[in-house]
Protein backbone atom coordinates (compact mmCIF):
# COMPACT_ATOMS: atom_id res chain seq x y z
CA UNK A 1 0.00 0.00 0.00
CA UNK A 2 1.37 3.42 -0.95
CA UNK A 3 2.00 6.17 1.58
CA UNK A 4 -0.63 8.31 -0.16
CA UNK A 5 -3.26 5.56 0.14
CA UNK A 6 -2.35 5.06 3.80
CA UNK A 7 -2.71 8.77 4.51
CA UNK A 8 -6.06 8.90 2.73
CA UNK A 9 -7.28 5.88 4.70
CA UNK A 10 -6.25 7.40 8.01
CA UNK A 11 -7.90 10.68 7.04
CA UNK A 12 -11.18 8.95 6.23
CA UNK A 13 -11.13 7.00 9.50
CA UNK A 14 -10.49 10.16 11.49
CA UNK A 15 -13.28 11.95 9.64
CA UNK A 16 -15.78 9.16 10.38
CA UNK A 17 -14.72 9.10 14.03
CA UNK A 18 -15.19 12.84 14.32
CA UNK A 19 -18.64 12.79 12.76
CA UNK A 20 -19.75 10.25 15.35
CA UNK A 21 -18.99 12.66 18.18
CA UNK A 22 -21.86 15.17 18.65
CA UNK A 23 -19.99 17.83 20.61
CA UNK A 24 -16.60 19.40 20.11
CA UNK A 25 -15.48 19.42 23.78
CA UNK A 26 -15.33 15.60 24.20
CA UNK A 27 -12.93 15.42 21.24
CA UNK A 28 -10.13 16.40 23.62
CA UNK A 29 -10.34 12.97 25.24
CA UNK A 30 -10.31 11.09 21.94
CA UNK A 31 -7.49 12.71 19.95
CA UNK A 32 -3.83 12.89 20.93
CA UNK A 33 -2.49 15.00 18.06
CA UNK A 34 -2.57 18.69 19.04
CA UNK A 35 -4.29 21.16 16.76
CA UNK A 36 -5.90 18.44 14.67
CA UNK A 37 -9.26 20.15 14.57
CA UNK A 38 -9.58 23.72 13.37
CA UNK A 39 -12.56 26.05 13.04
CA UNK A 40 -12.28 28.89 10.54
CA UNK A 41 -14.45 31.95 10.35
CA UNK A 42 -14.28 34.68 7.73
CA UNK A 43 -11.06 36.29 9.01
CA UNK A 44 -9.45 34.22 11.74
CA UNK A 45 -8.88 30.58 12.56
CA UNK A 46 -9.75 29.00 15.89
CA UNK A 47 -7.36 26.18 16.75
CA UNK A 48 -8.66 23.56 19.17
CA UNK A 49 -5.93 21.93 21.27
CA UNK A 50 -6.78 18.39 22.28
CA UNK A 51 -5.33 18.07 25.76
CA UNK A 52 -6.44 21.40 27.16
CA UNK A 53 -9.64 23.27 27.89
CA UNK A 54 -8.27 26.35 26.13
CA UNK A 55 -8.57 27.45 22.51
CA UNK A 56 -6.34 29.69 20.42
CA UNK A 57 -7.57 32.24 17.90
CA UNK A 58 -4.97 32.47 15.15
CA UNK A 59 -4.61 34.58 12.07
CA UNK A 60 -5.88 32.59 9.10
CA UNK A 61 -2.90 33.42 6.92
CA UNK A 62 0.06 33.80 9.29
CA UNK A 63 -1.00 31.32 12.00
CA UNK A 64 -0.04 34.01 14.54
CA UNK A 65 -1.79 33.51 17.88
CA UNK A 66 -4.14 36.44 18.42
CA UNK A 67 -5.85 35.41 21.66
CA UNK A 68 -6.22 32.44 24.00
CA UNK A 69 -9.72 31.77 25.32
CA UNK A 70 -11.37 29.11 27.47
CA UNK A 71 -14.05 26.61 26.38
CA UNK A 72 -16.92 28.77 27.59
CA UNK A 73 -15.67 31.80 25.67
CA UNK A 74 -15.14 29.65 22.58
CA UNK A 75 -18.75 28.44 22.74
CA UNK A 76 -19.98 32.03 23.03
CA UNK A 77 -17.85 33.07 20.06
CA UNK A 78 -19.04 30.12 17.97
CA UNK A 79 -22.71 30.81 18.73
CA UNK A 80 -22.24 34.44 17.77
CA UNK A 81 -20.52 33.68 14.47
CA UNK A 82 -22.71 33.09 11.43
CA UNK A 83 -20.12 31.38 9.25
CA UNK A 84 -17.90 28.94 11.13
CA UNK A 85 -16.35 25.97 9.32
CA UNK A 86 -14.88 23.03 11.26
CA UNK A 87 -12.01 21.26 9.48
CA UNK A 88 -9.90 18.16 10.04
CA UNK A 89 -6.58 17.70 8.25
CA UNK A 90 -7.59 20.51 5.91
CA UNK A 91 -10.91 18.87 4.98
CA UNK A 92 -14.12 20.89 5.61
CA UNK A 93 -16.46 18.99 7.94
CA UNK A 94 -19.43 21.18 8.78
CA UNK A 95 -20.51 24.75 8.26
CA UNK A 96 -22.76 26.05 11.02
CA UNK A 97 -24.97 29.04 10.20
CA UNK A 98 -25.96 29.68 13.80
CA UNK A 99 -27.09 33.23 13.06
CA UNK A 100 -29.02 32.45 9.90
CA UNK A 101 -32.25 33.38 11.67
CA UNK A 102 -30.90 36.34 13.63
CA UNK A 103 -32.99 38.77 11.58
CA UNK A 104 -36.17 36.68 11.58
CA UNK A 105 -38.79 38.09 13.92
CA UNK A 106 -42.44 37.50 14.75
CA UNK A 107 -44.96 39.47 16.78
CA UNK A 108 -45.91 37.55 19.94
CA UNK A 109 -49.57 37.00 20.69
CA UNK A 110 -51.20 36.37 24.04
CA UNK A 111 -54.70 37.45 22.95
CA UNK A 112 -57.64 35.22 23.78
CA UNK A 113 -59.35 34.05 20.59
CA UNK A 114 -62.55 32.25 19.75
CA UNK A 115 -62.14 29.35 17.32
CA UNK A 116 -64.85 28.22 14.91
CA UNK A 117 -64.29 25.11 12.82
CA UNK A 118 -66.39 23.72 10.01
CA UNK A 119 -65.72 20.02 9.61
CA UNK A 120 -64.91 18.22 6.39
CA UNK A 121 -68.28 16.56 5.70
CA UNK A 122 -70.22 15.66 8.86
CA UNK A 123 -68.66 13.88 11.80
CA UNK A 124 -70.33 10.83 13.39
CA UNK A 125 -70.29 11.28 17.16
CA UNK A 126 -72.68 8.51 18.24
CA UNK A 127 -75.37 5.93 17.43
CA UNK A 128 -78.98 5.76 18.53
CA UNK A 129 -81.78 3.23 18.18
CA UNK A 130 -84.78 3.84 15.91
CA UNK A 131 -88.12 2.52 17.18
CA UNK A 132 -89.88 0.90 14.23
CA UNK A 133 -93.09 -1.11 13.98
CA UNK A 134 -90.88 -4.23 13.92
CA UNK A 135 -88.75 -3.29 16.92
CA UNK A 136 -85.66 -1.21 17.62
CA UNK A 137 -82.88 -1.06 15.05
CA UNK A 138 -79.56 0.76 14.68
CA UNK A 139 -79.18 1.67 10.99
CA UNK A 140 -75.73 3.25 11.43
CA UNK A 141 -74.29 0.14 13.03
CA UNK A 142 -75.92 -2.05 10.38
CA UNK A 143 -74.03 -0.02 7.77
CA UNK A 144 -70.77 -0.45 9.74
CA UNK A 145 -70.46 3.29 10.31
CA UNK A 146 -68.41 3.97 13.42
CA UNK A 147 -68.06 6.83 15.87
CA UNK A 148 -65.33 9.10 14.53
CA UNK A 149 -66.12 8.42 10.87
CA UNK A 150 -66.78 11.33 8.53
CA UNK A 151 -69.64 11.23 6.02
CA UNK A 152 -68.28 12.91 2.90
CA UNK A 153 -71.13 12.39 0.45
CA UNK A 154 -74.59 10.82 0.18
CA UNK A 155 -75.83 9.52 -3.17
CA UNK A 156 -72.88 11.26 -4.86
CA UNK A 157 -73.84 14.62 -3.34
CA UNK A 158 -71.08 16.23 -1.30
CA UNK A 159 -72.17 16.93 2.27
CA UNK A 160 -71.03 20.23 3.76
CA UNK A 161 -73.33 20.53 6.78
CA UNK A 162 -76.01 18.68 8.74
CA UNK A 163 -78.88 20.55 7.07
CA UNK A 164 -78.14 18.77 3.81
CA UNK A 165 -78.57 15.30 5.32
CA UNK A 166 -82.24 15.34 6.41
CA UNK A 167 -83.81 15.92 2.93
CA UNK A 168 -81.74 13.08 1.45
CA UNK A 169 -82.79 10.72 4.27
CA UNK A 170 -86.46 11.63 3.83
CA UNK A 171 -86.37 11.14 0.04
CA UNK A 172 -84.62 7.75 0.28
CA UNK A 173 -86.92 6.57 3.06
CA UNK A 174 -90.08 7.43 1.15
CA UNK A 175 -88.67 5.67 -1.91
CA UNK A 176 -87.74 2.62 0.14
CA UNK A 177 -84.13 2.77 -1.04
CA UNK A 178 -80.89 2.76 0.93
CA UNK A 179 -78.47 5.68 0.80
CA UNK A 180 -75.06 5.25 -0.79
CA UNK A 181 -72.72 6.90 1.69
CA UNK A 182 -69.04 7.77 1.19
CA UNK A 183 -67.26 7.38 4.52
CA UNK A 184 -63.79 8.52 5.59
CA UNK A 185 -62.15 6.56 8.38
CA UNK A 186 -58.64 7.63 9.20
CA UNK A 187 -56.70 7.59 5.93
CA UNK A 188 -59.16 5.27 4.19
CA UNK A 189 -62.33 6.08 2.26
CA UNK A 190 -65.07 3.57 1.43
CA UNK A 191 -68.76 3.42 0.51
CA UNK A 192 -71.56 1.66 2.33
CA UNK A 193 -75.34 1.30 2.15
CA UNK A 194 -77.30 3.09 4.88
CA UNK A 195 -81.01 2.31 5.14
CA UNK A 196 -83.39 4.91 6.66
CA UNK A 197 -86.07 3.51 9.01
CA UNK A 198 -89.41 5.11 9.86
CA UNK A 199 -89.55 6.05 13.52
CA UNK A 200 -93.03 5.12 14.77
CA UNK A 201 -92.92 7.79 17.49
CA UNK A 202 -92.59 10.89 15.31
CA UNK A 203 -93.16 9.24 11.93
CA UNK A 204 -89.89 10.54 10.48
CA UNK A 205 -87.19 8.59 8.72
CA UNK A 206 -84.01 8.15 10.80
CA UNK A 207 -80.55 6.77 10.14
CA UNK A 208 -79.61 6.21 13.78
CA UNK A 209 -76.58 8.53 13.82
CA UNK A 210 -75.64 11.54 15.88
CA UNK A 211 -73.68 13.88 13.63
CA UNK A 212 -71.89 17.19 13.96
CA UNK A 213 -70.64 19.67 11.37
CA UNK A 214 -68.85 22.28 13.47
CA UNK A 215 -66.88 22.87 16.63
CA UNK A 216 -66.04 25.93 18.69
CA UNK A 217 -63.79 26.80 21.60
CA UNK A 218 -61.27 29.27 22.93
CA UNK A 219 -57.50 29.41 22.91
CA UNK A 220 -54.61 31.83 22.81
CA UNK A 221 -52.80 33.44 19.87
CA UNK A 222 -49.11 32.49 19.85
CA UNK A 223 -47.59 34.63 17.10
CA UNK A 224 -48.07 36.19 13.72
CA UNK A 225 -45.62 37.07 10.99
CA UNK A 226 -45.75 40.81 10.24
CA UNK A 227 -44.81 40.19 6.61
CA UNK A 228 -47.03 37.32 5.51
CA UNK A 229 -49.75 37.79 8.21
CA UNK A 230 -49.59 34.05 8.84
CA UNK A 231 -50.28 33.09 12.43
CA UNK A 232 -50.17 30.17 14.82
CA UNK A 233 -52.31 29.53 17.91
CA UNK A 234 -53.18 26.92 20.58
CA UNK A 235 -50.05 24.79 20.16
CA UNK A 236 -52.07 21.55 20.00
CA UNK A 237 -54.66 19.91 17.79
CA UNK A 238 -58.39 20.53 18.26
CA UNK A 239 -60.18 17.23 18.82
CA UNK A 240 -63.88 16.48 18.89
CA UNK A 241 -65.20 16.47 22.45
CA UNK A 242 -67.04 13.16 21.97
CA UNK A 243 -64.80 11.11 19.72
CA UNK A 244 -61.49 12.55 21.00
CA UNK A 245 -60.23 12.45 17.44
CA UNK A 246 -58.64 15.38 15.56
CA UNK A 247 -61.18 17.40 13.60
CA UNK A 248 -60.59 17.46 9.87
CA UNK A 249 -61.56 20.94 8.83
CA UNK A 250 -63.20 22.24 5.71
CA UNK A 251 -62.81 25.84 6.81
CA UNK A 252 -62.59 27.85 9.97
CA UNK A 253 -62.31 31.32 11.45
CA UNK A 254 -60.95 33.04 14.54
CA UNK A 255 -62.58 35.97 16.35
CA UNK A 256 -61.81 38.08 19.39
CA UNK A 257 -62.72 36.54 22.73
CA UNK A 258 -63.49 38.11 26.10
CA UNK A 259 -62.54 36.27 29.32
CA UNK A 260 -65.38 36.59 31.85
CA UNK A 261 -64.10 34.37 34.65
CA UNK A 262 -61.70 31.54 35.43
CA UNK A 263 -62.38 28.22 37.11
CA UNK A 264 -59.19 27.48 39.06
CA UNK A 265 -57.38 24.24 38.49
CA UNK A 266 -56.54 21.78 41.23
CA UNK A 267 -54.88 18.39 41.45
CA UNK A 268 -56.80 15.95 39.27
CA UNK A 269 -59.03 18.64 37.72
CA UNK A 270 -57.73 21.13 35.15
CA UNK A 271 -59.07 24.67 35.40
CA UNK A 272 -60.75 26.53 32.57
CA UNK A 273 -61.15 30.03 31.19
CA UNK A 274 -64.79 31.07 30.82
CA UNK A 275 -65.09 33.27 27.73
CA UNK A 276 -67.70 34.73 25.46
CA UNK A 277 -67.61 35.18 21.71
CA UNK A 278 -69.94 34.72 18.79
CA UNK A 279 -69.40 32.95 15.51
CA UNK A 280 -71.02 35.97 13.91
CA UNK A 281 -68.44 38.36 15.38
CA UNK A 282 -66.07 40.13 13.01
CA UNK A 283 -63.46 37.63 11.85
CA UNK A 284 -59.82 38.46 12.48
CA UNK A 285 -58.49 35.56 10.44
CA UNK A 286 -59.15 32.21 8.79
CA UNK A 287 -58.11 28.69 9.76
CA UNK A 288 -56.51 26.54 7.09
CA UNK A 289 -54.86 23.85 9.21
CA UNK A 290 -55.61 21.96 12.41
CA UNK A 291 -52.50 19.98 13.33
CA UNK A 292 -50.78 18.51 16.41
CA UNK A 293 -48.92 21.84 16.66
CA UNK A 294 -52.03 24.04 16.73
CA UNK A 295 -54.30 25.90 14.35
CA UNK A 296 -52.88 28.02 11.57
CA UNK A 297 -54.08 30.47 8.96
CA UNK A 298 -53.79 34.10 7.95
CA UNK A 299 -54.97 37.27 9.67
CA UNK A 300 -57.18 39.66 7.74
CA UNK A 301 -56.73 42.53 10.15
CA UNK A 302 -54.10 43.78 12.56
CA UNK A 303 -54.45 42.71 16.18
CA UNK A 304 -52.80 44.24 19.21
CA UNK A 305 -51.67 42.82 22.55
CA UNK A 306 -50.68 46.17 24.04
CA UNK A 307 -47.06 46.19 25.22
CA UNK A 308 -45.60 43.49 22.95
CA UNK A 309 -46.63 44.67 19.49
CA UNK A 310 -43.10 44.98 18.16
CA UNK A 311 -41.49 42.06 16.29
CA UNK A 312 -39.25 39.88 18.46
CA UNK A 313 -36.54 37.40 17.42
CA UNK A 314 -37.10 33.69 17.97
CA UNK A 315 -34.95 31.02 19.60
CA UNK A 316 -34.47 27.51 18.27
CA UNK A 317 -34.85 24.51 20.57
CA UNK A 318 -31.11 24.20 21.30
CA UNK A 319 -30.99 27.88 22.32
CA UNK A 320 -33.69 27.55 25.00
CA UNK A 321 -32.29 27.50 28.54
CA UNK A 322 -33.59 26.12 31.79
CA UNK A 323 -34.55 28.95 34.08
CA UNK A 324 -36.77 32.06 34.21
CA UNK A 325 -39.11 32.99 31.36
CA UNK A 326 -42.47 34.69 30.89
CA UNK A 327 -45.76 33.86 29.22
CA UNK A 328 -48.26 36.25 27.68
CA UNK A 329 -51.93 35.46 28.30
CA UNK A 330 -55.30 36.93 29.27
CA UNK A 331 -56.97 36.30 32.63
CA UNK A 332 -59.56 39.07 32.52
CA UNK A 333 -61.37 40.75 29.63
CA UNK A 334 -59.03 41.15 26.67
CA UNK A 335 -55.97 42.49 28.49
CA UNK A 336 -52.75 40.65 27.67
CA UNK A 337 -50.38 40.40 30.64
CA UNK A 338 -46.95 38.89 31.26
CA UNK A 339 -46.48 36.31 34.02
CA UNK A 340 -43.38 34.62 35.40
CA UNK A 341 -42.70 30.96 34.62
CA UNK A 342 -39.72 28.65 34.79
CA UNK A 343 -38.42 26.41 32.03
CA UNK A 344 -37.86 23.23 34.03
CA UNK A 345 -36.60 21.24 31.07
CA UNK A 346 -36.06 21.82 27.35
CA UNK A 347 -35.05 19.16 24.86
CA UNK A 348 -33.02 20.23 21.79
CA UNK A 349 -34.90 18.73 18.85
CA UNK A 350 -33.76 18.05 15.32
CA UNK A 351 -37.23 16.96 14.22
CA UNK A 352 -40.72 18.31 14.98
CA UNK A 353 -42.17 17.21 18.31
CA UNK A 354 -45.11 18.56 20.26
CA UNK A 355 -43.64 18.25 23.75
CA UNK A 356 -40.28 20.00 23.84
CA UNK A 357 -40.41 21.83 27.14
CA UNK A 358 -41.72 21.48 30.68
CA UNK A 359 -43.01 24.81 31.99
CA UNK A 360 -43.84 25.65 35.60
CA UNK A 361 -45.92 28.67 36.63
CA UNK A 362 -44.09 30.64 39.33
CA UNK A 363 -46.02 33.93 39.23
CA UNK A 364 -47.95 34.28 42.52
CA UNK A 365 -50.62 36.52 40.95
CA UNK A 366 -51.33 34.01 38.18
CA UNK A 367 -51.37 31.10 40.62
CA UNK A 368 -53.89 32.95 42.78
CA UNK A 369 -56.14 33.62 39.80
CA UNK A 370 -55.88 30.33 37.89
CA UNK A 371 -54.12 27.75 40.06
CA UNK A 372 -51.64 27.27 37.21
CA UNK A 373 -52.18 26.31 33.57
CA UNK A 374 -55.85 26.15 32.61
CA UNK A 375 -57.81 25.25 29.50
CA UNK A 376 -57.91 28.23 27.17
CA UNK A 377 -54.33 29.15 28.04
CA UNK A 378 -53.00 26.82 25.34
CA UNK A 379 -50.99 28.79 22.82
CA UNK A 380 -49.79 31.43 25.30
CA UNK A 381 -46.39 32.50 23.94
CA UNK A 382 -43.31 31.86 26.06
CA UNK A 383 -40.62 34.56 26.08
CA UNK A 384 -37.04 34.23 27.29
CA UNK A 385 -34.19 36.74 27.03
CA UNK A 386 -36.18 38.92 24.66
CA UNK A 387 -37.00 36.05 22.30
CA UNK A 388 -40.10 34.00 21.49
CA UNK A 389 -39.20 30.41 22.35
CA UNK A 390 -42.50 28.53 22.17
CA UNK A 391 -46.02 28.15 23.50
CA UNK A 392 -47.81 26.53 26.44
CA UNK A 393 -49.75 23.47 25.26
CA UNK A 394 -50.83 20.99 27.96
CA UNK A 395 -51.31 20.98 31.72
CA UNK A 396 -50.26 18.15 34.00
CA UNK A 397 -53.52 16.88 35.48
CA UNK A 398 -51.94 15.98 38.82
CA UNK A 399 -49.96 19.23 38.99
CA UNK A 400 -51.80 22.15 37.37
CA UNK A 401 -48.87 24.49 38.08
CA UNK A 402 -46.88 22.70 35.37
CA UNK A 403 -47.31 21.49 31.82
CA UNK A 404 -45.77 21.03 28.42
CA UNK A 405 -44.64 23.57 25.89
CA UNK A 406 -43.87 23.32 22.17
CA UNK A 407 -40.85 24.99 20.58
CA UNK A 408 -41.66 27.94 18.33
CA UNK A 409 -39.71 26.63 15.33
CA UNK A 410 -42.15 23.75 14.85
CA UNK A 411 -45.20 26.02 14.98
CA UNK A 412 -43.56 28.32 12.43
CA UNK A 413 -42.87 25.34 10.19
CA UNK A 414 -46.51 24.22 10.42
CA UNK A 415 -47.60 27.74 9.54
CA UNK A 416 -45.60 27.49 6.31
CA UNK A 417 -43.07 30.13 7.37
CA UNK A 418 -39.46 29.72 6.26
CA UNK A 419 -37.38 30.98 9.18
CA UNK A 420 -34.22 30.66 7.11
CA UNK A 421 -35.67 32.95 4.43
CA UNK A 422 -34.23 30.91 1.59
CA UNK A 423 -30.88 30.25 3.25
CA UNK A 424 -29.84 26.66 3.78
CA UNK A 425 -27.70 25.24 6.56
CA UNK A 426 -24.75 23.55 4.91
CA UNK A 427 -23.21 20.35 6.17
Amino acid sequence: MSVKSLRNGIGIMLLVAFLCIPFITPIQTYLSIPNQITAFNNQDSISVPTLSNNFEIRNKNTEEVIEAINASEFKTLAEGNSDIVYEMAGLPIKKINVDVIKDFKVIPGGQSIGVNLQTLGVLVVGHHLVSTSEGEVSPGEEADIQVGDTLLSINNQQIKNMKEVAPLVKKAGEAGKPLTVEVKRGDQTFTTKLKPYLDKKDEKYRIGLYIRDSAAGIGTMTFYDPKSKKYGALGHVISDMDTRKPIEINKGTIVRSNIRSIEKGKNGTPGEKQAEFSADDAQIGNITKNSPFGVFGKLNKKISNGKWDEPMPIALSHQVKEGPAKILTVVEGEKVEAFDVEIVNSVPQEYPATKGMIVKITDKELLNKTGGIVQGMSGSPILQDGKVIGAVTHVFVNDPTSGYGVHIEWMLDEAGIDIYEGQQEAS
